[in-house]
């Protein structure tokens, strides 16, 4: 198998010097094995995310988090509130909410689904949700006249519920076609404040760093997605297309929940017997003690919420186990760490629990094609067709279900989807699936249930 990879490398780059390199590393990697490889599965044990720093924070800002930050974005919104006409779910704590507030889907007891009865009375579940499966968004490739779409078409209306305006009659969308139609699933929002504070120059330093010419022998390039104004890097979302925490609670408000705010002030929903608010529904109350707009105690949430903390590693944690070693050198040996960056630094912030620190994201915050096999045909920003930011990697060790669409809760399955016509990612997982052994595989899927 060995001299098969060797032979391909050749033809992947005329550079002697990494073709050395990377040939000396898979000769080191060639081993033996006669078990296969599984996902080891959620790591059991407390949460290893979902609280704020625990140093570095202001009481101000500690009282913040708790008092605004919590408790809104756990609040279960109404009509009085401002929710729908149109809405995907009723609180922001119920999409981010596994394992522990701020995070993703859950594994079992969709809230969509096991809520639609009381949330949606007059609302069918559609076929694309279900009980155990991952809380999605659709949306629509192309519209009727088949004009690009790409938009967020909320799956629930608020006809049948008890506080629904007289006149409301609303009708779900018509998703039938599923071929027009492609899902996104919650991003974690863990450590979201620290994302923020890296600075533009640190991510275009990391992207342009090749030291080894291991990108270019593998064919991996990517681009940062970038905000069309000032062309400042755009970080938040599947394909990097918010520039900050403030535009995307802002945009998660309007169109998750329906509900309009200082950042997004239109009603996404035209129908005036349903639409009745013609003002912004949410904002800041001056004449209230001056009490934040919700979008800003959801940035407060956010931004203090700290990163994920791994299973083993530097102390106090345990030490890690063998295969969690290996794995975490096999991450970078064989190209892995080339998009999922596992380190990179925040600059200087206001915020002292944020002023240039490590953030162990795994991710270099670019965008990458993914080829045909992840492709959603939408583009959003810079980022086409087929192109996905580097998902940040902390914290899967308790993460249900993966890849922008949720559809595989497991892990060895998501990595495999990674190989795909057109895909940056191909040539890392040719060495993953075909010169590792087993159990070099199943030390890479042991780290990475760690993080």
């Amino acid at each position: 198998m060995l001299p098969f990879f060797i032979n391909r490398m050749r033809t992947w780059s005329g550079k002697r010097t990494p073709y050395r390199v990377f040939a000396t590393m898979l000769l080191w990697l060639m081993a033996a094995s006669g078990y296969a490889q599984v996902d080891p599965g959620i790591r059991a044990g407390s949460p290893g995310a979902g609280q704020p720093f625990a140093s570095g924070l202001s009481s101000g800002e500690l009282a913040f988090f708790n008092d605004a930050g919590v408790s809104q974005f756990s609040q279960v919104e109404d009509l009085g509130d401002g929710l729908g006409p149109r809405f995907n779910l009723d609180s922001c704590g119920g999409c981010h909410t596994f394992p522990a507030l701020g995070g993703s889907s859950p594994l079992i007891n969709n809230p969509q689904v096991a809520r639609a009865a009381t949330m949606a009375p007059a609302s069918a579940v559609p076929w694309f949700l279900s009980l155990n499966g991952p809380i999605r968004e659709v949306r629509f490739i192309r519209r009727a006249n088949g004009t690009p779409d790409g938009g967020v078409h909320d799956i629930f209306t608020i006809v049948g519920r008890p506080d629904n305006p007289s006149g409301c009659a609303i009708s779900q969308p018509d998703f039938s076609n599923a071929s027009n139609m492609i899902f996104r699933i919650p991003t974690p929002v863990f450590g979201a404040g620290l994302i923020e504070s890296i600075t533009d120059e640190t991510i275009w330093k990391n992207l342009n760093s090749d030291p080894f010419g291991l990108k270019s022998l593998l064919g991996i390039a990517g681009h940062l997605n970038t905000n069309g104004n000032d062309g400042t890097v755009t970080r938040f979302g599947w394909k990097a297309q918010n520039k900050s925490l403030m535009i995307f609670a802002g945009e998660a408000y309007n169109v998750e929940m329906g509900i309009t705010n200082e950042n997004f002030p239109n009603e996404r929903e035209e129908d005036p017997n349903c639409a009745t608010n013609g003002l912004g529904e949410n904002h800041t109350g001056f004449n209230s003690g001056n009490s934040p707009a919700d979008i800003v105690a959801f940035v407060g949430f956010m931004r203090f919420l700290d990163q994920p903390t791994p299973a083993c590693g530097a102390s106090p944690l345990p030490a890690c186990s063998a295969s969690v070693n290996r794995g975490r050198n096999l991450f970078s040996l064989i190209g892995c760490a080339a998009c999922h960056t596992p380190s990179l630094r925040t600059g200087l912030s206001p915020v002292a629990a944020l002023n240039q620190k490590q953030v162990n994201l795994f991710s270099d915050l670019a965008v990458h094609h993914m080829g045909v096999g992840l492709a959603d045909s939408v583009t959003q920003g810079t980022a086409g067709p087929d192109e996905f930011r580097s998902a940040p990697l902390w914290g899967i060790g308790q993460r249900a279900f993966f890849l922008h669409d949720g559809r595989t809760s497991d892990l060895l399955q998501a990595i495999l989807a990674h190989q795909s016509s057109g895909s940056e990612s191909n040539r890392v997982i040719s060495v993953f699936r075909g010169v590792l052994s087993t159990s070099q595989r199943q030390d890479i899927l042991t780290f990475l249930r760690s993080l």
